[in-house]
């Protein structure tokens, strides 16, 4: 029976703390209204005094800005060169043999004249000293006929077959020392050794090269243009040397501009000189031609990804009129000519002014009129 009691009693309890919890709630909830209800009135109460509008004074968003100023805007034309050595020579043999010494290697420093290898000359010299002696034979033969003839002695067949005899010896010897001189090789440039392609005791003969040799003292580098930029590149235009591999960047000039059109391609060649001792270049090495093609030394320009376009075309960006409030602004949507667009930007050609305040962030959300904060 108490147990029961006990029960029924927790029961009780319970369902009437479980009805008076909502009413608590809703108690305080009145509570809450109440008071933001005052706090609207007295918001409401002030702004009136400041003969301010709440709803067009707040600020919607915050943005930023970019100051608008004059600077020079440059144009170029990007094309992929490469490092040219203005003298790079093959050194071939002008007769065929066996290489019995090769003097270089890759990467010796030779000068102009300097020998190089040398081909088997054994048969040769032994052809010079036979010829030698024949030939001092054939002179000693001639004196004689000559001393007789002069005596009345002899016919003139026999003396003039002395000399033709001894004139046809010397210039068989004059040719085999002439052949046997280009059984040495000699370098034609003065420069550096490069790819040495064949070793003592190989064949060689005319055509195949022994060595290159690269005159480093004269560098330069060399593009292929497009046509379609045929009356803008001039030689003499200011050109800009990228080395991607280095990270540096040279100033330079177009030195050659080809008078011929390509007809496979459609470009034409130029070059531009490289200064002497102005980096560690190296022949066939890559680097970026920018060659100036256009230029305004006061021109406005903005990011490209401030520009926005209207379905019908027409381009415009969102400028921040000052409204008299610290770090507020008025939006307003301004109609912009746009020209060149290079790295990323683009020369605005009218629609804006230096001071102007361009909107740079925060652009996605806004509109004109809107009040905002920066």
């Amino acid at each position: 029976m108490k147990r029961t009691f006990f029960f029924i009693l927790t029961l009780t309890l319970w369902m009437l703390h479980a009805c008076n919890q909502p009413k608590d709630k809703a108690v305080e909830l009145a509570t809450l209204k109440e008071e933001r209800a005052k706090i609207d009135a007295r918001i409401a109460e002030l702004e009136k005094s400041l003969n301010i509008s709440a709803d067009k004074s707040r600020p919607t968003h915050n943005v930023g800005i970019e100051e608008v100023t004059q600077q020079s805007f440059r144009h170029y034309i990007d094309l992929q060169g490469r490092v040219e050595a203005e003298e790079s020579v093959p050194v071939t043999a002008k007769m065929p043999g066996a290489l019995v010494r090769v003097l270089v290697k890759n990467g010796d420093v030779v000068r102009k004249g300097q020998l190089l290898a040398q081909i088997d000359d054994e048969v040769m010299l032994k052809s010079i000293i036979e010829l030698e002696i024949q030939l001092r034979t054939a002179q000693d033969l001639y004196e004689r006929q000559k001393g007789l003839w002069e005596q009345k002695i002899g016919t003139e067949v026999q003396f003039i077959q002395a000399r033709t005899n001894k004139e046809a010896l010397e210039q068989r010897l004059a040719t085999i020392k002439e052949q046997w001189q280009q059984t040495r090789i000699y370098a034609p440039i003065g420069g550096t050794v490069d790819m040495v392609m064949l070793k003592a005791g190989q064949a060689i003969s005319p055509g195949i090269p022994l060595c290159q040799i690269v005159n480093l003292s004269q560098l330069k580098v060399k593009g292929d243009v497009p046509e379609n930029y045929a009356a803008k590149v001039q030689r003499g235009a200011a050109v800009q040397l990228f080395f991607p591999d280095l990270g540096k960047e040279v100033n330079s000039r177009i030195t050659y501009v080809s008078p011929t059109i390509n007809p496979t391609n459609r470009t034409f060649s130029v070059e531009a000189a490289l200064p002497a001792g102005s980096g560690p270049y190296r022949a066939n090495m890559i680097a970026v031609m920018k060659i100036i093609d256009y230029e305004n030394l006061k021109a406005i320009t903005l990011p490209v990804n401030l520009i926005n376009q209207e379905s019908n075309g027409e381009n415009y960006v969102f400028v921040a009129e000052k409204n008299g409030v610290e770090h507020q602004a008025i939006v307003r949507r301004v109609p912009v000519k746009v020209g060149r667009t290079y790295n990323g930007r683009v020369e605005i050609l009218s629609g804006l002014k230096p001071g102007d305040l361009v909107i740079t962030s925060g652009v996605q959300n806004i509109s004109g009129g809107e009040i905002v904060s920066y």
